[in-house]
């Protein structure tokens, strides 16, 4: 028997499918026969193209992940200053979310459900390796605060996903200003 080959229209169905039907009913009422459904193809299409329901629902998050990163390092200028690189990041973020609400609140969802865990952290990290070289090289320069790691990312990124994050700020309007604002208080942290 041939085997079957991978087809990007089908692939692409099944990743949208993915993310609308988690958005609206959740990972666990998800199930393999609805996506498929919702991607208008057979069940047993998605096993050429996953393992599982957890390889699918992993591979969705961390395809967003990478778009996130592709998004951010355009016109990405490592010969800047350090405040306008990251200025250029926050402004970059902001306009993915605008443009992809849809995936903002999957990736949401994902990063507080127990498939989380299934995630290789380092993969992820390298979609975005270029921006922590910029913060490494603000702590060399003595630009930003040399603390944990983990703290310092929390103060540049997780800003981002609270104000993108309509059901927390329910009546907060995304304008370059207001970009602009959050970005320079989350820069007032940082920065020594």
């Amino acid at each position: 028997m041939p085997m079957r080959t991978k087809d990007d229209t089908k692939q692409d169905a099944l990743f949208e499918a993915t993310v609308k039907l988690v958005n609206e009913i959740g990972f666990a009422a998800s199930s393999v026969s609805k996506i498929a459904k919702e991607a208008g193809i057979s069940p047993a299409t998605i096993y050429i193209y996953y393992k599982n329901k957890e390889d699918l629902l992993v591979s969705t998050y961390v395809e967003i992940k990478k778009n996130i990163g592709r998004a951010i390092q355009e016109d990405f200028d490592d010969t800047q200053p350090v405040r306008n690189i990251l200025k250029h990041v926050w402004f970059r973020m902001f306009e993915y979310i605008s443009q992809h609400p849809d995936y903002f609140q999957y990736t949401e969802q994902f990063a507080n459900s127990p498939y989380q865990a299934l995630v290789d952290k380092k993969e992820i990290e390298k979609f975005f390796d270029p921006v922590i070289h910029v913060l490494n090289r603000g702590i060399e320069q003595k630009i930003i605060k040399n603390v944990d790691f983990h703290i310092l990312t929390a103060f540049v990124f997780y800003p981002i996903l609270a104000i993108s994050n309509a059901r927390v700020c329910l009546d907060f309007e995304l304008t370059d200003q207001s970009i602009e604002t959050s970005f320079t208080m989350a820069w007032d942290a940082i920065r020594l």
